[in-house]
């Protein structure tokens, strides 16, 4: 049984930490927020230690260190994204593997930097990239790595959540904190975009505000054109009033289902860091290398078909 603390404790994706940390026979030892609305502790993890002060979290660490048969083993990391960097530096050097979700930093600098404190402390970084674990990615995946043909694919992804006006008063609506709608609700799509097709040869950006963006991406073996949101207004007529959520990727014209099976994910990576299948900073350079451009690049107009259709229902 490995001993786990939980850095974000009452975020919206704590919980699937929580449950995986239990349902893979470990223990949640400590949690820390600065908010105290944690009540699901109290179906997964009832003896855990909590904490709303970091300080107070980091010196009970410290003091269980102390004891081999008390200290602890991982930290999940779950903070807003602009605490990733100090939270999992913090683990780290707490004597912790790392185990954080995405996005795990925002710059490749950063990148460079934790891979240094790794060298430092002997312990690892794991970034949670739950989509490599979906079985209808992993059948494309092989599919593609199979099949011999002389184009591209063309793909068009688009992924719209719907979000109140609460999405902007928090840190997601604030880019110095979340990095941007691309980069918040949208990294994990573009690793799994080169964990299928290869290497990324072209990145262009289309259009982007507070609450979407565009562009055109083009890998080894695929042309991508891609449209992320948090405007329910964007939502297919089909979709809209029905459900908050539309989720489409389009292979050579041919949807790919996979709107189910995420229940699980979290735990399915718990169990592959458990391991020693855990992807790390190298796994997760190439995503955080595709948001950062994004981030930096100008918009420009589409060429060549290579605007994503929504883009023709957006006023700029």
């Amino acid at each position: 049984m490995k001993r786990f603390a939980l850095i974000g404790a009452a975020g919206y994706i704590a919980p699937r930490h929580m449950r995986a940390i239990k349902d893979t026979g470990n223990e949640l030892v400590s949690a820390y927020d600065i908010n105290d609305s944690v009540g699901i502790i109290d179906s997964l993890s009832p003896q855990s230690e909590f904490f709303t002060q970091f300080e107070r979290f980091n010196e009970h660490a410290w003091q269980l260190k102390r004891d081999p048969a008390t200290a602890l083993d991982y930290v999940a990391v779950c903070s807003p994204n602009y605490l990733h960097h100090s939270h999992i530096a913090a683990g780290l050097r707490l004597g912790c593997d790392v185990i954080c979700e995405k996005p795990l930093v925002p710059t490749p600098e950063i990148l460079d930097e934790l891979a240094l404190v790794e060298r430092e402390t002997g312990k690892r970084v794991y970034n949670i990239l739950q989509l490599r674990h979906h079985q209808a990615i992993l059948d494309l995946k092989e599919k593609v790595a199979r099949e011999s043909r002389d184009g591209k694919y063309d793909v068009e992804l688009t992924y719209i959540t719907s979000r109140g006006k609460w999405y902007m008063e928090s840190w997601k609506g604030d880019p110095r904190k979340s990095y941007g709608v691309a980069t918040n609700i949208g990294v994990h799509f573009y690793d799994m975009l080169h964990f299928i097709f290869g290497k990324l040869q072209r990145n262009v950006v289309h259009f982007a505000n507070d609450y979407k963006a565009a562009g055109y991406l083009e890998y080894e073996k695929a042309r991508v054109r891609w449209f992320l949101s948090i405007d329910a207004q964007d939502l297919p007529d089909s979709v809209k009033g029905k459900k908050p959520t539309y989720r489409s990727i389009t292979v050579d014209g041919d949807e790919m289902e996979f709107s189910e099976g995420f229940t699980d994910l979290h735990t399915t990576s718990y169990r592959e860091i458990l391991a020693g299948r855990g992807y790390g900073i190298e796994d997760a350079r190439h995503c955080v290398e595709t948001v950062n451009t994004i981030r930096s690049s100008r918009i420009v107009t589409p060429q060549n078909n290579e605007g994503h259709p929504f883009l023709a229902t957006l006023s700029r």
